[in-house]
């Protein structure tokens, strides 16, 4: 049975990330904490995937978060927050923390962002990767572990989407379902820190990619 782990003191924002969680991942059951050290003792069971906030009454955000990855060390953490303290992402970072998403980011996002985690990949938003590297947008190095995140297919895509063809013109070049395509979008929009297709797309062209 896979099991997703989610954290978070409001229960509307839980009820959200369920939400993604569902369409995103359908096969996994969802297990709720409600502060850091209900999710401590939740994340010893050993779930396929934790998705928390840093904000939850126990612990600082480093220090709870720095448990969490104790409790459950093979455990990819997908982090959904408001806070954007350069430092603190950053110590993040450095821990191997699978991914980092905004409190504000689309549903679609979310759900790629969780694809992309539990195919092995990280989703870092380019500002953490520029926090990382001490480097300005859109660097060589960025553009590297971008694409290695994109597959062949997610680039195929982003090309047509270039040419301002929609989702089931693109399903009939490529011969697969519009649902497929849509999926292929979302996890390159959550693979370039995009909020959006059209931003993907320009992200993509600023970095060589397609």
């Amino acid at each position: 049975m896979k099991t997703c782990l989610i954290c978070d003191d409001h229960a509307m924002m839980r009820e959200a990330l369920e939400g993604a969680v569902a369409i995103g991942w359908p096969e996994a059951t969802v297990v709720q904490a409600i502060d850091y050290p209900t999710a401590w003792s939740a994340a010893m069971a050993a779930p396929d995937l934790i998705i928390s906030d840093l904000a939850m009454p126990g612990a600082s955000p480093i220090d709870g978060i720095r448990r969490l990855r104790e409790a459950a060390p093979d455990t990819p953490i997908l982090v959904v927050t408001g806070n954007e303290d350069d430092e603190v992402l950053l110590t993040l970072f450095r821990m191997g923390i699978a991914g980092f998403a905004p409190k504000t980011s689309k549903s679609a996002l979310i759900e790629a962002a969780i694809r992309l985690v539990l195919a092995g990949g990280r989703y870092l938003p380019p500002r953490i990767v520029e926090l990382a590297a001490g480097a300005a947008p859109a660097t060589p190095q960025f553009a590297s572990s971008t694409l290695a995140r994109l597959t062949e297919r997610q680039v195929d895509v982003l090309k047509l989407i270039a040419l301002g063809q929609s989702n089931k013109e693109i399903a009939r070049e490529l011969d697969l379902s519009p649902a497929t395509i849509k999926a292929h979008t979302a996890a390159a929009i959550a693979a370039l820190g995009a909020a959006n297709r059209t931003e993907a797309v320009m992200r993509a062209r600023e970095m060589g990619l397609i």
